[in-house]
């Protein structure tokens, strides 16, 4: 799957699971995805259009969401909250195929550059 596809993808399943989120619990941490989600969706653009700067804003921040999501998951497993561990544990596997989708478009382009 392309890079700018799955990106956007776990961009909205950022923002559409940390609201869902944020209505069953009003924790007001449920909207941190959210705010990377959008920040992630407005670099899309960027990304598909292979933009360098854009597109390694979009890694970084799809990196750093997926990895402080491992926090929250951890603790819903610890509760015993199925739900939690379902919204945080969607996140968590678009935020990690979007960067294998990543890594892969960026071998792509450091192949073709090279060519």
């Amino acid at each position: 799957m392309k890079a700018h596809v799955m990106s956007a993808i776990n961009a909205f399943a950022l923002i559409a699971i940390g609201v869902w989120g944020y209505t069953v619990t009003n924790a007001g941490t449920a909207l941190i995805p959210v705010i990377f989600g959008v920040v992630i969706l407005v670099c899309n653009n960027g990304i598909k259009y292979e933009h360098k700067i854009m597109s390694h804003i979009a890694v970084v921040l799809t990196l750093l969401v997926t990895i402080a999501l491992i926090k929250p998951f951890t603790a819903a497993m610890g509760d015993g909250d199925t739900m939690g561990m379902t919204r945080v544990g969607i996140m968590l596997v678009t935020g990690i195929l979007a960067m294998i989708a990543f890594i892969q478009s960026f071998i792509a382009a450091r192949k073709k550059r090279n060519n």
